[in-house]
C-alpha cells in the first residue's frame, strides 16, 4: 500500500494542473510587437523561361528577351576585315561560308555583362563554328577576347558544340547536323551556364584570381558577341538570336 500510495503521488506531480494554470496570476497586457521595416528591394531579377526546341521556323521571341537580328539585313552587326564574302543571309538566317570570318554585334553600345543569349543554329555535316560572348570588335584574326561558345558537331576538332572552347570542353556533342537546335548560354557574375535545347551542359564558375590569357583572353568581364566563319568546307547557319540582360 504504501508502494502504491508513493507511486500515485509521482504521477500527481508530473501531471500539470489544469488549476492550477488558471490561478496563475493576471499579466499585464502584451507590449506592443515591434518588426524592424523590411529594407527596400530593387526589381525582381528576370525570369529565364525554359528554352523551347526550334523546328523549320523560328521560336517566337520570349518575354523581355531582344531580337539581336532582324532576319533581312546585317543592320546591327560589323563584319570583321577579312574575307567579308563570307557573310551573306538565307531564309532569314546568317549563313557562314568561306574563309575565316567573324561578324560582330554592334547594335547597342552599352556592353553586356549578365544575360541570357539564345541562338538558334544549324550546321552542315563537317562543319565549324562559334559564338563568342564577352568579346569586342576585331577586325582580322580570331577573336582575342572573351571566349568562345563552339559550334560543332561532326568536324574533326574533338571539341564539340556546347564546349566554352579550351575552357571546359564537350568531347560528344549534344546536336545534330542538318537540325536546327537552340544554343544558350547565361553568365551570372562568375558563373556561367550552357544549355542546349534547354538541356543543361556545362556549370563553370571562374576561380577568383583568374587573368587573362595572352593568345586568348579567356575571363569573365563584359563585352558583344560574335558569330564564326571558321574554314571555306563549314557551313553554319545562325538565326533567331536574342538575349534577355540580367542584373
Amino acid at each position: 500500500m504504501t508502494k502504491l500510495l508513493s507511486c500515485l503521488t509521482a504521477l500527481f506531480l508530473l501531471v500539470p494542473s489544469a488549476r492550477a494554470a488558471d490561478a496563475a496570476p493576471a499579466r499585464g497586457p502584451a507590449a506592443p510587437a515591434t518588426t524592424a521595416a523590411a529594407p527596400a528591394r530593387g526589381p525582381a531579377a528576370p525570369v529565364i523561361p525554359p528554352a523551347v526546341v526550334p523546328g523549320d521556323q523560328p521560336v517566337p521571341l520570349e518575354a523581355g528577351y531582344v531580337a539581336l537580328f532582324d532576319g533581312k539585313s546585317f543592320d546591327g552587326w560589323k563584319i570583321a576585315e577579312e574575307h567579308q564574302e563570307t557573310w551573306k543571309i538565307e531564309g532569314g538566317a546568317l549563313v557562314a561560308h568561306g574563309d575565316r570570318s567573324h561578324l560582330f554585334y554592334v547594335g547597342d553600345p552599352k556592353p553586356f555583362k549578365n544575360f541570357d543569349l539564345r541562338v538558334e543554329v544549324m550546321s552542315m555535316p563537317g562543319s565549324n563554328g562559334g559564338i563568342y560572348f564577352h568579346t569586342k570588335y576585331q577586325a582580322t584574326g580570331w577573336p582575342i577576347g572573351g571566349f568562345e561558345f563552339q559550334v560543332n558537331n561532326t568536324h574533326t576538332d574533338w571539341k564539340k558544340t556546347g564546349s566554352i572552347y579550351d575552357v571546359v570542353n564537350v568531347a560528344q556533342s549534344p546536336a545534330q547536323d542538318n537540325k536546327w537546335w537552340t544554343q544558350e548560354v547565361t553568365v551570372r557574375g562568375s558563373h556561367v551556364t550552357v544549355t542546349i535545347d534547354g538541356k543543361r551542359i556545362i556549370e563553370y564558375t571562374e576561380l577568383p584570381g583568374v587573368t587573362a590569357g595572352k593568345d586568348f583572353e579567356r575571363k569573365l568581364g563584359e563585352g558583344t558577341f560574335a558569330l564564326q566563319g571558321h574554314d571555306p568546307n563549314s557551313v553554319v547557319r545562325y538565326r533567331n538570336i536574342r538575349v534577355l540582360r540580367l542584373p
